[in-house]
């Protein structure tokens, strides 16, 4: 594929966000965002959602922005992976976003609705025991589906990802369906980007000298990538590392641009102005091992931020769950999500949180009544929009 102007690529990008939020109605729940909060704030459950402690949230807490993510240094964890929405705000934002999201999951596998219900009460728990946890050993027993991919994590290398991402292991990137060619000011900035040593030195964890002498920009594409994000600024660059040292002599990076956040902020926070050191800064709280890699850019006038895809990072891809399966990932994840807020808490604010969620937990359904009733209000209003979405892009088509 040759050079895509910019009004070609949007008109693209909006077809390819469409029919990826035709395919499911989980992979709507993905794409939409900005609905799941206006649907939250006219659901009847939201006066009684709570206000918790003003943390950084991921602010876009589904199924598919957790995953296994390496340090940089051979240690792999499950974390947050997406923080473009992140902001300091109510924690109980990410407890509901992941609960319609396990609820969408669930109703994919055809599952029935006690299993939700199941579900619902396993991430109370879960996330109530990270918010007490002091060794982070707490998190019940490993779902299959994140067993497998952290397992795949462990062995992966530079090949696999390149192979995967790339279709290759030759340092190019191939134009096609995935990657567009560049305009000559975007890949004459992204060359002039990566000469910047300090942006080379966080980015690809090297030491002084090795980011001043030993980077060099190879290739780079437009990428189109995502769902919700689809129509922002998006480039894959490979990186050349002379005389690479216990490493490969390449690395992909991730380039993304960063907007201003849906997601509610509390009132008298204080988040950088920056969109790009927003994302940044949220994601060195929330998910130390991706935040420690990232850094903020600016490119061609806009706000970005660049990260290196290890090959250890991966998504988890749940496309059924059996009874079990859910229940234990409910559990798994919910803790995961209550330690990425957990650490940004003291003892004292950690145990009046966990009051408040124990406080509205009476009645057959285990769970606070306003998780189980924003959960069930959204999923209705969401299997709704999904419906309408679908009738939209079929007449489209």
């Amino acid at each position: 594929m040759g050079l895509v102007s910019v009004e070609d690529r949007q008109a693209r990008l909006d077809a390819s966000r469409n029919r990826k939020m035709a395919r499911s109605a989980h992979a709507y729940v993905r794409g939409n965002t900005a609905k799941f909060y206006e649907w939250l704030a006219a659901s009847p459950a939201v006066k009684r959602v709570p206000e918790g402690p003003a943390i950084w949230i991921c602010g876009d807490c589904h199924l598919g922005n957790l995953g296994p993510l390496s340090d940089g240094e051979g240690r792999i964890a499950v974390q947050i992976r997406d923080l473009d929405q992140a902001v300091i705000g109510n924690p109980a934002h990410d407890i509901i976003r992941l609960g319609l999201s396990l609820a969408t999951a669930a109703r994919g596998s055809d599952l029935p609705g006690v299993t939700t219900a199941r579900m619902i009460e396993e991430m109370v728990t879960g996330y109530a025991a990270a918010m007490t946890s002091q060794s982070g050993q707490d998190a019940g027993p490993e779902p299959d589906a994140v067993r497998s991919v952290r397992r795949r994590a462990l062995g992966r290398r530079w090949k696999h990802l390149a192979k995967e991402r790339l279709e290759d292991i030759e340092p190019t990137i191939p134009l096609g369906r995935k990657f567009w060619a560049l305009s000559d000011d975007e890949r004459a900035a992204l060359k002039a980007l990566f000469e910047d040593a300090e942006i080379a030195r966080t980015v690809l964890s090297l030491d002084g000298e090795d980011a001043e002498s030993k980077v060099r920009f190879v290739d780079g594409a437009y990428w189109m990538k995502g769902c919700s994000s689809l129509g922002l600024l998006r480039y894959a660059a490979i990186i050349g590392l002379r005389d690479a040292k216990d490493r490969s002599d390449y690395a992909l990076i991730d380039l993304k641009e960063a907007v201003a956040p849906v997601a509610p902020s509390s009132r008298d926070a204080r988040m950088p102005k920056d969109n790009g050191e927003r994302v940044v800064t949220a994601a060195r709280a929330l998910s130390p091992h991706l935040g420690e890699r990232m850094v903020p850019v600016k490119l061609l006038g806009k706000s970005l931020f660049a990260r290196e895809l290890a090959p250890q990072d991966l998504k988890l891809e749940i496309d059924q769950f059996s009874a079990p399966e859910a229940e234990k990932a409910a559990h798994y994840l919910a803790f995961v999500v209550g330690k990425a807020h957990a650490r940004q808490m003291d003892e004292g604010v950690r145990q009046d949180w966990s009051a408040v969620l124990e406080a509205d937990r009476r009645g057959q359904i285990d769970a606070p009544t306003w998780l189980w009733e924003s959960v069930v209000s959204l999923a209705g209003a969401h299997e709704s929009g999904y419906l309408d979405h679908c009738r939209r892009y079929a007449l489209a088509a």
